[in-house]
């Protein structure tokens, strides 16, 4: 039989549970990687023009608001787009958030967004109901660090 020290640490506001020493496939986590609210927050952009306004509003929650969209040739040849956007709410572990655009109504739609790098890598689960080929996955760069305007909520 086989015991493992467990080590909660409180930094920066978040309570880190850790197993040192945990072997592979254990079920016990290593330290995780946690963001802060100040790396989180802000503007993000993808190189299409697509946006995520992230803000984090405590107990691990984030106010999440997407716009996107996709540029393809209309029948005649000239530009045209699709765009699609959502206002939802995140809950993130460590450096990782996920949120449903569709809530209860469409399950099978996930979106799962990662802070790593000064980047947000964004991969989606699902159509959730964006329009013709819009879709939030993709990899995003922080165009503002300030408190992103959201539209009001109806």
């Amino acid at each position: 039989m086989r015991f493992f020290t467990v080590v909660m640490t409180v930094v920066g506001g978040w309570l880190m549970l850790c197993t040192p020493g945990a072997p592979a496939g254990s079920g016990l986590a290593s330290p995780q990687t946690i963001v802060t609210a100040a790396q989180v927050n802000g503007t993000w952009r993808r190189k299409d023009g697509s946006t995520l306004k992230v803000l984090a509003l405590g107990k691990q929650r984030l106010r999440v608001a997407f716009e996107g969209i996709y540029a393809y040739p209309g029948p005649d040849g000239m530009p045209t787009a699709s765009i699609g956007n959502c206002d939802s709410i995140a809950f993130i572990e460590g450096d990782t958030a996920t949120f449903n655009p569709m809530g209860e109504d469409e399950p099978e739609c996930l979106i799962t967004m990662r802070f790593t790098g000064g980047r947000l890598l964004v991969s989606q689960e699902g159509i959730c109901g964006f329009g013709r080929g819009v879709t939030a996955e993709g990899v995003y760069r922080r165009v503002s660090t300030g408190r992103p305007k959201f539209d009001p909520v109806p």
